[in-house]
């Protein structure tokens, strides 16, 4: 893995709860994530698993076919201390600027207060649309990339995908703009369990994480369980997403992409491949459902 301790360190702009550095290696800008201190009460653990998460969340969406922030895992000595970090190259330049959606929220609507109500992120989408003065290549297509994103965010348990970590990309010189590459991807994949718990875990329990796993995403004043709200099959661009998206999901390919990182215990891994399998097979089922209904007997 790749020693970022000696790497050129530049004052921090990025925003987020957790500790991280913004450091120059091999002349790229990273936002450096380090292990977050848990904030649970009645945890003995120091530090839960973020850069694991980062990590294996940005290539599940890249082997899966979604331009996504390159990640790279690499060690940084910290106070005497070597930690597991997890790198985020900065996909932004003078020319690409990244608008998160909840800055569009205050243009779009600066007299209603937006959250995460899915009812009011569609809304906004819509205004988005309308008010902008770019050419914006993809307008028509940001509701469809976030439900392709919703998909590949179930797979992987993402709990946090609020309105401050995916937006547009508006190109300065073209002003043309695009879905942003997929990108902050921390809290998936369960990162408060440390080893020695993901050890003792029965199958049962392990599905049953896979099955009550919550998006950041509500409707009607309610968080969405992802498993629940894809199976009910009720929201048609939902279904549509998934039909474009499943057959991207190569799963084998992603039990060995995680089979090869080393850095990380078998436990760990075992986990990872386990929960994403299962949730895998239950999307499946609702892409078999969506592709072959059955049909009403004549």
């Amino acid at each position: 893995m790749i020693d970022f301790t000696k790497s050129i360190e530049e004052l921090n702009t990025y925003k987020g709860s957790e500790k991280k550095k913004t450091l120059i290696y091999d002349n790229r800008r990273y936002l450096v994530k380090f292990p977050d201190p848990v904030r649970e009460k009645n945890k003995n653990i120091s530090y839960i698993n973020n850069a694991f998460s980062e990590y294996v969340g940005s290539h599940i969406f890249s082997i899966s076919g979604f331009e996504t922030q390159n990640t790279i895992l690499g060690t940084y000595t910290y106070n005497g201390k070597e930690k597991i970090v997890c790198a985020c190259e900065d996909f932004t330049n003078a020319n690409r600027k990244l608008y998160e959606f909840e800055n569009l929220v205050l243009s779009a609507n600066p007299d209603k207060k937006i959250e995460t109500e899915l009812s009011d992120i569609m809304d906004v989408i819509e205004e988005i649309k309308k008010m902008t003065q770019v050419d914006m290549t993809s307008n028509d297509d940001i509701r469809a990339s976030f439900w392709d994103m919703f998909i590949v965010d179930a797979l992987i348990g993402n709990s946090d995908r609020h309105n401050g970590n995916w937006g547009l990309i508006i190109n300065a010189r073209s002003s043309c703009a695009e879905f942003s590459p997929i990108y902050d991807c921390g809290s998936c994949l369960n990162p408060m369990y440390e080893d020695d718990e993901l050890a003792k875990m029965s199958d049962t329990e392990i599905k049953n994480l896979a099955i009550n796993c919550y998006s950041c995403i509500k409707e009607d004043g309610k968080k969405i369980n992802y498993i629940s709200y894809i199976k009910s099959c009720k929201n048609e661009e939902c279904n549509e997403a998934l039909k474009r998206i499943f057959e991207r999901i190569n799963i084998e390919k992603i039990n060995d992409f995680i089979d090869g990182i080393e850095c990380m215990s078998t436990v760990r891994r075992d986990f990872y491949k386990r929960i994403i399998n299962y949730r895998y097979e239950l999307i499946q089922n609702v892409y078999n459902k969506l592709n072959c209904p059955i049909m009403d007997d004549k």
